[in-house]
């Protein structure tokens, strides 16, 4: 009898068991994307101002890896050697990017081997993605100047600083305007400040004031060419600057005064030297 009562028992065991819910997987994570390197576009733009100007090929300070992923796309796309793919954006590199701007379908200031956000973009489909992108905006007219939008926010920045108004006897894209200028107003972030009125100490007032904002800036005077006193000033890690004023923004980066003397820098110091996008994240 009691053998019977075991087999019973172990029938309902095994019939319970056999009944039991099938066991399911786990529900798998959809895959995650692999997140690309990026490229600081703030960085690139300085680096491409102050490199070329360098008696060496010494890399700009916070800019390397962003420098070598353009140039390692540059590379890839057969518009730079893989010689000069090393974090220094001198003048091999600059050539390389204008030659891709012009493929690109881009002409004149457009295709000066200076990166722009769009351009700078598309170099790195796949291969990296764009931060801290910089955009000279549209083109506008202040003060009866020609600028764009980014280089008129600074402007009107400046003039909140000191509490007045600027004259501005020329501005940018001008291409051929003024032959004293050595080509600097061809492009964007270019600006000349009337200083009528001024007396030396306003002058160099408003000079600091331009530098504050993100301006290389000077005091220019008869003595230095063939031109009236004003002020000259160019709007750093500007995109749509002209040779000229990449090579003058270079040069007040590393202490000269924008002269094809290349003098140490006789402007008002102010440090550090930053950009507008800089001025604004730190103001």
């Amino acid at each position: 009898m009691v053998n019977v009562r075991i087999a019973a028992l172990a029938l309902v065991l095994i019939g319970s068991v056999g009944l039991a819910a099938p066991a399911t997987a786990a529900p798998q994570a959809p895959p995650q994307a692999v997140a690309l390197p990026t490229v600081d576009m703030e960085a690139v733009l300085k680096a491409a101002q102050i490199d070329p100007r360098r008696a060496d090929s010494a890399i700009t300070p916070g800019s390397g890896d962003s420098v070598l992923r353009v140039e390692q796309a540059l590379d890839a796309k057969n518009f730079l050697a893989s010689t000069y793919v090393d974090g220094h954006f001198g003048t091999r590199t600059i050539d390389a990017y204008a030659a891709y701007q012009r493929s690109l379908g881009y002409t004149g200031i457009d295709a000066s081997g200076l990166p722009g956000p769009t351009s700078l973009r598309l170099l790195g489909e796949t291969r990296y993605s764009v931060v801290r992108p910089v955009s000279a905006g549209s083109r506008v007219t202040y003060h009866n100047a020609l600028m764009n939008t980014r280089t008129k926010a600074m402007l009107v920045e400046a003039e909140r600083l000191l509490g007045r108004s600027l004259g501005v006897t020329q501005g940018s894209y001008n291409p051929g305007g003024v032959p004293g200028s050595a080509g600097t107003h061809d492009g964007g972030g270019a600006l000349d400040i009337s200083v009528s009125g001024m007396t030396a100490t306003t002058r160099t007032a408003v000079a600091r004031a331009l530098r504050q904002v993100g301006f290389a800036a000077w005091v220019r005077t008869p003595a230095q060419g063939d031109w009236g006193y004003h002020i000259h000033a160019i709007a750093l890690g500007d995109p749509d600057q002209s040779s000229g004023a990449q090579h003058q923004s270079g040069d007040y980066y590393l202490g000269f005064n924008g002269l094809a003397n290349r003098a140490p820098d006789d402007g008002p110091v102010v440090t550090p030297k930053r950009t507008w996008e800089e001025y604004l994240r730190f103001r």
